[in-house]
């Protein structure tokens, strides 16, 4: 597909998700209406509140009364108090534009290389739903400095700060990406059309193994050996600085591990496999989907498997959450909001891990590819993946 017949879905995505979370938002004060506790109960209102807030433009009671920063020249509820509240407008209008800006180019990219046609539909929708997942984890990221300096204590333990406000707006994000992906696909499709024969890449069966255990191995370095508890402490307690940059280890943690796991050690080993199960989902999502990735991209480049390596990283941790939620022993008390809030962590890790574990597939494809072709031809019964 060309660059313009993506482009139209692409923007038309962005834009709806940016307005999604925009709307979301602005729904927040509503939470506070009279009534709305015996609307929705009031620990779901408080729950809905929780959610909305990173993206509405309403500041928290810190910002607005100067909670947290009182005397002195600084003081944000003297004189300098619609400074604060004007810095606290600059980082939501970031963070907006950010979603637009970092849900584009990916989406972009994965409807020209993997266009909703030919059996296709069902892969671009899952892809384009983690990838505005991803796309939001990065508004916020880059918007999360003016945010942390409008409550007055920028400076203060500034690396867990943004480690905290990073985790932040995920859960409304799961609902809002997936709506803005059926949109982009739809219309996607419907620009495909004309567009001409979108072939699949021919890739041999033994190359889409190699190239998807040589990616999975990567996710399973973040999953078993960097998550495993005495690691995951040696990383926690990093902090080669002073100042701004001290304490880095709440950030280390959360865009180089994907999970966290320890020894059976006062837990029946049963119950301890049966939560490992997760962890297999994970990479067992991961490395079907790097096996199947190649022969349903229009063209196996080094971005478009990167790009794709960290939509099926998403969504395997998406599926590892929710049957942890099945097997925690909770099923029968389930709620919406509280199902909600269990899903969506760990993008930061994804999109880290993902990125290494894409080049390192794509190399591998390449490198088993070309081998293949110097040999001249695969063995009986190694088959193809493609058209």
């Amino acid at each position: 597909m060309t660059y313009r017949r993506a482009a139209i879905p692409a923007l038309v995505g962005g834009l709806l998700l940016t307005v999604l979370l925009w709307w979301a938002g602005a729904s927040a004060q509503a939470l506070h209406l009279q009534g709305t506790a015996d609307v929705f109960g009031g620990r779901t209102a408080a729950e809905l509140e929780r959610w909305l807030t990173p993206w509405s433009y309403d500041p928290p009671a810190s910002v607005r009364f100067g909670i947290g920063v009182s005397g002195g020249i600084g003081d944000p509820a003297g004189a300098d108090g619609a400074r604060y509240l004007s810095l606290y407008t600059t980082g939501l209008q970031i963070r907006f534009a950010a979603v637009f800006a970092c849900f584009g180019p990916g989406a972009l990219l994965l409807i020209r290389r993997l266009p909703p046609v030919g059996g296709r539909m069902p892969a671009t929708l899952l892809a384009v739903w983690a990838w505005g997942l991803v796309a939001g984890t990065l508004a916020v990221t880059v918007s999360a400095p003016w945010l942390i300096a409008s409550h007055g204590r920028g400076s203060y333990r500034f690396l867990p700060q943004l480690a905290g406000a990073i985790s932040s707006g995920r859960e409304i994000l799961v609902v809002t990406a997936l709506a803005a992906s059926v949109c982009t696909v739809l219309v996607a499709r419907v620009s495909a059309k004309g567009a001409g024969p979108l072939p699949r890449t021919v890739v041999q069966a033994r190359a889409a193994r190699l190239s998807a255990t040589a990616g999975t191995l990567v996710i399973a370095l973040s999953l078993v050996v960097l998550s495993y508890q005495s690691v995951a402490a040696a990383l926690q307690q990093v902090s080669p600085g002073v100042g701004l940059l001290a304490e880095p280890g709440d950030l280390l943690r959360q865009w180089l591990l994907l999970g966290a796991w320890s020894g059976p050690a006062g837990t029946p080993v049963g119950d301890w496999l049966l939560y490992r199960a997760s962890d297999v989902l994970l990479l067992v999502v991961v490395w079907w989907a790097l096996r199947l990735l190649p022969g349903l991209l229009t063209r196996a480049t080094v971005p478009a498997m990167a790009v794709g390596t960290v939509c099926a990283t998403v969504l395997g941790l998406l599926a590892s959450q929710v049957l942890r939620v099945v097997t925690d022993g909770t099923g029968p008390h389930w709620r919406l909001e509280s199902f909600i809030s269990s899903i969506g962590g760990g993008v930061p890790a994804a999109l880290t891990c993902g990125l290494v574990a894409g080049v390192a597939a794509a190399v591998t494809l390449r490198a088993a590819m070309g081998r293949t072709e110097s040999l001249g031809s695969s063995g009986p019964d190694e088959g193809v993946t493609g058209p």
